[in-house]
């Protein structure tokens, strides 16, 4: 057995599923309802049963007193009907590699040139925490010089909740908000000791909306999308997300905006111009 310490991730993933389990109806999972039941959900003997395991195992699962393989992890997902964000979610707390230590802030001559190269296509270097370690004029010239912010705003996530301009910016806000907030949760629940990830999430829930959507322990994973700008300058601008993630440089990732018509190409060029 292990708890995980207070806070940990074992914690975390026991109250991940004990939020899901409160969600769902018996009719849900094809079980009868009963007037007697005086909490919301499913109860963990019913959990256990459609997982194929013991209560009393089930129970120390959500307690977050016990680690358990990935064959019963997969079963408890399909037992509480979660989809494949939520599932991919649960799994990612059998195993995961801590990303190799680099200085603050360091990104390599590499991956800078080829940011620069894009433009004017925008384009930021991101690191675990979603910090923004490098961006060219595209990106600049899309949102805002992140060079007068202070560093520890350079954040996409604090750009997306705290910066007032996002919510006007993006057509779909809430819709990219959410989800962007749903992937900082799942991974920031893997790494409870982490200062900066719980420095962010203490400015993130200075938001009222941010604060609503992460007590509901909403999660999410990255999908290529296209992604539709209101632009005071530009005007309507379609961009397709593109992520790739730095083979030599553990824990940074390249994150791309490209044209997804000639309208926003155009744009962007005399945008940057």
């Amino acid at each position: 057995m292990s708890g995980g310490g207070a806070n940990g991730p074992d914690r975390e993933l026991g109250a991940f599923l004990r939020s899901r389990r409160e969600r769902l109806a018996p009719a849900d999972v094809g079980l009868p309802g009963s007037p007697r039941r005086r909490t919301p959900g499913l109860r963990r003997a019913e959990v256990a049963a459609l997982a194929g395991i013991s209560s009393s195992w089930y129970a120390w699962l959500e307690q977050g007193r016990v680690r358990t393989s990935e064959q019963v992890l997969r079963s408890v997902a399909r037992a509480l009907h979660l989809d494949a964000d939520e599932t991919a979610h649960v799994m990612s707390f059998v195993a995961h590699a801590a990303p190799a230590k680099q200085p603050p802030g360091w990104v390599s001559r590499n991956l800078l040139s080829l940011v620069e190269s894009l433009a004017p296509n925008p384009a930021v270097v991101l690191d675990p925490h979603w910090d923004l370690l490098a961006w060219n004029s595209g990106y600049t010239a899309l949102l805002t010089d992140l060079a007068r912010l202070a560093p520890k705003q350079r954040n996409l996530l604090w750009l997306v909740f705290r910066w007032p301009p996002a919510r006007t910016l993006l057509a779909s806000w809430e819709h990219e908000a959410r989800s962007l907030l749903g992937q900082f949760r799942a991974k920031a629940a893997r790494h409870p000791q982490d200062g900066r990830y719980a420095e962010i999430t203490a400015e993130l829930l200075a938001d009222p909306d941010a604060a609503r959507w992460y007590g509901d322990r909403e999660t999410s994973a990255f999908h290529p999308a296209v992604r539709h700008f209101r632009h005071p300058v530009a005007g309507d601008l379609r961009l397709r997300y593109v992520k790739l993630a730095a083979v030599d440089e553990p824990g940074h990732h390249l994150l791309a905006y490209l044209p997804d018509d000639r309208a926003t190409e155009s744009a962007l060029g005399l945008l940057v111009g």
